[in-house]
């Protein structure tokens, strides 16, 4: 079995035990579950309650009850790289999210997620609420509230574009020959847009420029698109441009994050430029 998906309403005749409810239905062995429960792939609703993942493998069910269980094998079993915490603010903390690391999980599971490398970190244990998302194949700084007060302020100052979000990106091409420092405002999905850059850097021989960039705007995969719209797509993006393919992956860095603190009233900036954080 590679990839499947169960969904099991507890009857009176079942076990009490969620894995061993979930051993009889599937036919998969505890083990598995164990290791599937473990790593974020189990899910129990209460009612009308809310649903949420169910990693404790003796947790006691009751008749009505949902559990729900998405297998993947090949995620499974892979190892994720590690984030870091740079700072910890106890309210929030900041995180490098290096490439190959989801932000969050999916049904599928948590354990290749920055949230739950973060909900492992702190002892005792903190809530995490994600504020803003990287992609899977990007790098760089993502915040991450540990309470709703703190997730509602920060999430507010991004809703009102009062983060200031860099970016450091290669692209294929001399973007510098077109303009050295320039604005894209195409929109995307019919929303208005806009990203702001300045090359740093050309190398002609590889035909590669370096690229400082500044969005305005939070758009789905902004960065990507715009610059594949304009002629110039990042280079090792598996989605958007052509003649882009890199085998250090795709080389989008999220370096630097400005934003006056919601708790100390003073502005603080998060930057990975010259290995410092101020």
């Amino acid at each position: 079995m590679n990839k499947a998906s169960f969904k099991v309403t507890v009857s009176s005749e079942d076990a009490s035990g969620a894995s061993d409810i979930l051993a009889a239905h599937t036919g998969m062995s505890k083990g598995k579950i164990k290791d599937a429960m473990n790593k974020g792939a189990v899910w129990v609703c209460r009612g009308r309650g809310k649903r949420i993942r169910l990693r404790r493998a003796t947790a006691q069910m009751h008749q009505g009850d949902t559990l729900e269980l998405y297998y993947d094998e090949k995620l499974l079993v892979l190892a994720p790289p590690h984030a870091r915490c740079i700072s910890d603010r106890n309210h929030y903390s900041i995180w490098y999210k290096p490439a190959g690391l989801l932000t969050q999980g999916t049904n599928y599971g948590d354990h290749c997620s920055l949230t739950r490398q973060a909900e492992l970190l702190f002892n005792p244990r903190r809530p995490v609420y994600l504020i803003h998302r990287l992609d899977r194949e990007a790098s760089g700084l993502v915040v991450v509230a540990h309470s709703r007060e703190a997730a509602s302020k920060l999430s507010r100052l991004f809703q009102n574009n009062q983060v200031e979000k860099r970016y450091r990106i290669e692209v294929l091409g001399d973007l510098a020959g077109k303009n050295r420092s320039g604005a894209i405002d195409l929109s995307i999905d019919g929303k208005s847009a806009l990203t702001l850059y300045e090359v740093a850097s050309y190398d002609p021989d590889k035909k590669i420029s370096v690229v400082d960039v500044e969005i305005k705007t939070g758009r789905l995969h902004q960065i990507r698109r715009h610059f594949s719209m304009i002629g110039f797509p990042v280079m090792g993006d598996p989605r958007y441009g052509k003649g882009n393919k890199n085998e250090k992956g795709m080389m989008l860095e999220a370096v630097s994050l400005g934003f006056t603190c919601p708790f100390l009233k003073e502005k603080i900036v998060f930057s990975l430029e010259e290995g410092n954080i101020y």
